[in-house]
């Protein structure tokens, strides 16, 4: 069972899963995922807050596990509407876990983030860094991998919390790729810059200290993102420990280089306007991923972020940047 399995990541994970053999059940209430991302499995639109749907969801598929993607994901609408972003997140999981435990799905795959951490206090994040995050939807995700730890120590689940770093790219051979509404992600808002005469992007803050004054975050393909899920999974199936670990490159982009990278994928400039700093942007997010290396023998393929960058744009064309992909 993939929750928010319309979404970004959970789409790709879908793919993922089914390639490795698994059945995928989407479940996803689509008020921010998209039908056209189910492809390789059944839908089951759903509100995991309704738990009498839910539970007729698992007694149909009996699934053998969960990947938890379902969740609100946008920073600035969680500093506005923290209720929401607690009710929907964490009043999300609880009711997963309650119907889970009582169809004996003790595996979970929990789709976390390094907002988790806050500010950070050394140049690569490590899973040991302390948790102090600056905003409600960070605090979220923290709070849900809290009751994760929680319910494991009870013996009632396993899981794996996966905090990744920023999520990047599209599927590489373009059968989906990266839709929101609205769109805050750098890449895309990127290209739309390059091929929406009337768009420019917002460089939030020019004088970081940082090598170009921008700043500086972990790029991670979606599909290397996906491949770890899965890898998850089976150490969860093969009887593995509760653990958090983090997914990135280990390698940190400035926005500067990721605007040369788009104007290289498309042939065409990239128009921006000069804005302050966004409050909670430290200057570098990037990951120290070395425990998942060592427990999932998980390796990212994609690290050069021109590969990313122009993967996102390839989707993005083929679809019509400005159109809602069909």
């Amino acid at each position: 069972m993939v929750t928010g399995g319309a979404g970004y990541v959970g789409s790709h994970a879908c793919k993922a899963l089914a390639a490795a053999g698994y059945l995928p059940v989407a479940v996803d209430d689509l008020r921010r995922g998209h039908d056209w991302a189910v492809q390789w499995g059944p839908l089951e639109r759903v509100d995991l807050r309704d738990r009498m749907a839910l539970d007729a969801v698992f007694a149909h598929h009996r699934p053998v596990a969960v990947m938890h993607f379902a969740a609100f994901a946008y920073v600035g609408e969680s500093v506005t509407e923290p209720l929401a972003y607690h009710e929907n997140n964490v009043g999300g999981l609880l009711a997963l876990l309650d119907v889970a435990g009582r169809h004996g799905v003790h595996p979970i795959v929990f789709s976390s983030s390094c907002a988790v951490y806050g500010e950070p206090e050394t140049p690569r994040l490590r899973e040991d860094h302390r948790r102090r995050p600056v905003n409600p939807y960070g605090a979220t995700k923290m709070m849900c991998e809290r009751i994760l730890e929680d319910c494991a120590a009870t013996g009632a689940v396993t899981a794996v919390s996966l905090r990744y770093f920023n999520a990047a790219g599209a599927d590489p051979d373009g059968e989906i790729g990266e839709w929101h509404d609205p769109e805050t992600h750098l890449i895309p808002l990127a290209i739309r810059a390059a091929v929406d005469e009337g768009f420019r992007l917002n460089v939030y803050g020019s004088d970081y200290p940082t090598a170009d004054g921008t700043a500086v975050r972990d790029y991670v393909h979606v599909a290397d993102l996906a491949a770890a899920h899965v890898k998850a999974l089976d150490y969860l199936l093969a009887g593995g420990d509760t653990v958090a670990l983090n997914l990135g490159t280990g390698v940190g982009h400035s926005v500067r280089e990721v605007i040369a990278a788009t104007e290289t994928a498309l042939g065409r400039p990239v128009k921006t306007v000069d804005a302050p700093r966004r409050p909670g942007d430290p200057p570098a997010l990037v990951a120290d991923a070395a425990r998942a290396t060592a427990l999932l023998d998980w390796r990212p393929d994609w690290t050069d972020l021109a590969a990313i960058v122009a993967s996102a744009a390839r989707w993005h064309t083929a679809n019509g940047m400005l159109r809602r992909p069909a």
